[in-house]
């Protein structure tokens, strides 16, 4: 049992959505932190750097975790990609299998099993939910980015999605404009911070079901996440609460690769249930 008396603990670095370590979004798990504070836990995601890292804090049953995440700056309340690593990390120790994760959104069933040589895991969002922007807020966040109105894709208009957390979906008109993305860095977690977003969920339709993805992250200390699974699961919300896709559809998300991190993000939406599934595999780092 871990204590919360200045001793490191043991930090695991698994990235999540590429089976590739140097693709996807790279995540910390610690699979012991029963004994670590907030303060401790902060600490330890600042150090590592990456967008988020995930402590299991306690066992509630047999697959079955209290988990909390921490971006550099804060702690969120959910973090997809932090779960798939965390996932794949315990299929690792423990075998493939069904998992259950209480966090603070609520509780995220998880199933990872092994195809071929990789694990892929499958987590199951909290109930999701789309709002609209007020227009005062829209301009602003345009402006922070430095988009003009006209940068925008009018068949996917802007919205807040939250599923586990709250996302700004702003669709881009173009691949071109989706690529260049130079934003300022205070102005827009300033406004982050007032509407109580996780991240910019910036995507480009390249088909019906396919899209390519960017997620600004300055409220975590961090100028863009490679591959967001939280937001992927709202993604997932607002296409089908805007009706863009049928009420069962897999969606494939491409995100990182701008980054030269490339990962691939799997959204399933199920007629009858409106949770949203998100997939992806996940290795070790080092």
């Amino acid at each position: 049992m871990t204590r919360d008396h200045g001793h490191s603990p043991e930090v695991l670095r698994y990235t999540a959505f590429s089976a590739d370590p140097a693709g996807g979004n790279p995540a910390g798990v610690v699979l012991d932190a029963s004994g670590l504070g907030e303060e401790r836990m902060l600490a330890v995601a600042a150090e590592l750097g990456y967008s988020e890292s995930a402590f299991l804090t306690g066992r509630t049953g047999e697959g079955a975790y209290t988990i909390r995440y921490f971006s550099p700056r804060a702690e969120v309340p959910f973090c997809g990609h932090a779960t798939v690593a965390t996932a794949v990390a315990l299929a690792e120790r423990d075998g493939p299998g069904a998992l259950e994760f209480a966090t603070a959104a609520g509780r995220v069933p998880v199933t990872v099993v092994r195809e071929g040589e990789e694990l892929r895991a499958t987590l199951t969002s909290v109930v999701p939910h789309i709002t609209e922007i007020g227009a005062a807020d829209l301009a602003e966040a345009l402006a922070a980015l430095d988009w003009a109105a006209a940068d925008l894709d009018p068949a996917l208009p802007p919205r807040i999605a939250y599923a586990g957390a709250r996302h700004l979906v702003l669709a881009a008109a173009t691949r071109e404009r989706l690529a260049d993305l130079a934003y300022d860095f205070a102005r827009l977690e300033t406004l982050m911070l007032r509407l109580d977003l996780t991240t910019l969920q910036l995507v480009w339709r390249e088909a019906p079901e396919v899209f390519h993805v960017r997620d600004p992250f300055p409220v975590g200390g961090v100028v863009e996440d490679p591959a967001t699974g939280a937001a992927a699961a709202a993604f997932g919300a607002y296409v089908r609460e805007r009706g863009l896709v049928p009420e069962t559809a897999v969606l494939t998300l491409h995100q990182g690769a701008d980054m030269g991190r490339p990962g691939t993000l799997t959204v399933e939406l199920r007629a009858g249930d409106g949770r949203v599934r998100v997939s992806g595999t996940g290795t070790r780092i080092g």
